[in-house]
């Protein structure tokens, strides 16, 4: 069932994220962390990474390494594009260099998760 909707819960998450990352979030409570931001930017392109590897894996029927490859490559510059736009469109936003470093460790991150998965379900064949 989940194979199914993969690719519909993919283009929303990154609908939402962008707009998440497009808005005034100015009047957010802080949270008393220095870096919660890049902690946010980690785990968004980390779960964005992840979601598009299982929409290019079982929509698009990629292999498994060509999957990876476009979902990381996909991540990467939808990261970018939004940091320009924040620094275009935005007001209330700055491009930051350090979010596209946060959202390249998220990646990495969702690539290593990835990999350790799909070691695992090949040693259980």
């Amino acid at each position: 069932m989940l194979k199914k909707q993969i690719f519909l819960i993919s283009i929303i998450y990154t609908l939402v994220l962008a707009g998440v990352c497009l808005i005034n979030l100015n009047k957010l409570p802080d949270v008393g962390v220095s870096f919660a931001d890049k902690i946010f930017h980690i785990g968004s392109y980390l779960t964005l990474c992840i979601l598009w590897f299982y929409s290019f894996l079982y929509k698009f029927k990629f292999e498994k390494n060509s999957a990876l490859i476009y979902a990381s490559v996909f991540a990467f510059f939808f990261g970018i594009i939004i940091e320009v736009l924040q620094g275009v469109l935005t007001e209330s936003r700055a491009s930051d260099f350090y979010d596209v470093v946060a959202n390249s460790l998220g990646i990495l991150v969702g690539v290593i998760f990835i990999l350790i998965i799909q070691r695992r379900s090949i040693k259980k064949l």
